[in-house]
């Protein structure tokens, strides 16, 4: 059965997994054209740097309902053969939704995710940048209310559509999730440059730093390994 893509995308409190909390959770499902939407009360109040960004206030979640019901309702909305796609799914959305069903004692549905992030880093090199709004920008679709969750998750389902053309869902999730060989270091100070001449010492300082054991630079590390510049762990 062809995986059947859900765009989805969390606000929150904050960046960390341990301590901060959904408070917005927004998905869609443009083979069935439905869209899921719900705001969350959190076991904090949601400081104002975070508010400054998504205009969520305190006032806005104080009658939502608690994460654990809206996540029984989107596992739901997600049932299937299905994929969820998020930008900067792999460092951000993904863990924050596993610190979640952790904390309420849910089990954590055996979803597929693919980051359209990792996607535009790897397959459009030529874009200087690849955040969602210049993204938006590059393609030219319209301005929209930028970090909220729904309006976040149909912009992305657009930009996204757009990046990978005619490719079919599985095809695209092979490509991005099964390990390819790296020639050219896509970061750092020797980034554009031959992995064979990479130096010893920065491929150590990556090493000790953890930067090779990040799940986005999994592909590096192994291609460094391949080419005898690190030794397999």
């Amino acid at each position: 059965m062809a995986l059947r893509p859900i765009f989805y995308d969390t606000e929150t409190t904050g960046i960390s997994t341990r301590n901060d909390f959904i408070i917005e959770l927004a998905a869609y499902d443009p083979e069935q054209d439905r869209t899921f939407e719900a705001l969350i009360k959190p076991s904090i109040s949601i400081p104002p740097s975070a508010t400054a960004i998504h205009h969520i206030t305190d006032e806005m979640v104080a009658n939502k309902p608690s994460f654990k019901k809206v996540a029984e309702d989107f596992i739901q909305f997600c049932e299937g053969e299905v994929v969820l796609i998020a930008h900067n799914n792999n460092q951000f959305d993904e863990p924050m939704m596993q610190s979640e069903f952790a904390r309420h004692d849910l089990e954590f549905p055996d979803w597929k995710f693919l980051d359209s992030l990792k996607w535009a880093r790897r397959y459009r090199p030529d874009l200087p940048r690849h955040s969602l709004q210049v993204l938006r920008e590059t393609y030219g679709f319209p301005e929209n209310n930028a970090h909220r969750a729904l309006d976040d998750v149909v912009t992305l389902q657009r930009v996204f559509e757009a990046m990978v053309g005619d490719l079919s869902m599985d095809t695209i999730y092979q490509l991005l999730e099964v390990g390819q060989f790296i020639q050219i270091m896509p970061f750092g100070k020797y980034k554009g440059k031959p992995l064979q001449v990479v130096p010893s010492s920065y491929i150590e300082w990556l090493t000790s730093n953890g930067a090779l054991d990040k799940k986005d630079n999994k592909d590096l590390k192994n291609s460094f390994e391949k080419l005898g510049l690190l030794t397999a762990s």
